[in-house]
């Protein structure tokens, strides 16, 4: 099942300067150890030492935040879209 991944800006030098990469996982967690297969460095950025998703990085289903479904253990079936949005923060 092929899930369309929407890469930030920020990430992007992880995969040639791609805005969008499509990988096979059967949930989330399996996307990101996709990813990290396929673009070493993107578990270390997306996720913290025990292997959970980082509080500031957001990730959408569908235009969905799995903080609402079942985080990383959300499924995911063919033509989903994840997103991939860090959190921003600072100014004056």
């Amino acid at each position: 099942m092929s899930v369309k991944v929407m890469i930030p800006t920020p990430l992007r030098n992880l995969t040639a300067d791609q805005a969008e990469v499509s990988l096979e996982a059967k949930d989330v967690q399996g996307l990101i150890e996709a990813l990290e297969a396929k673009h070493p460095g993107f578990k270390e950025r997306l996720c913290d030492a025990s292997g959970k998703l980082r509080r500031f990085v957001n990730v959408y289903l569908n235009e969905e935040d799995i903080r609402f479904l079942q985080a990383e253990a959300t499924p995911l079936k063919d033509g989903d879209q994840v997103s991939i949005v860090p959190a921003i923060a600072g100014g004056r």
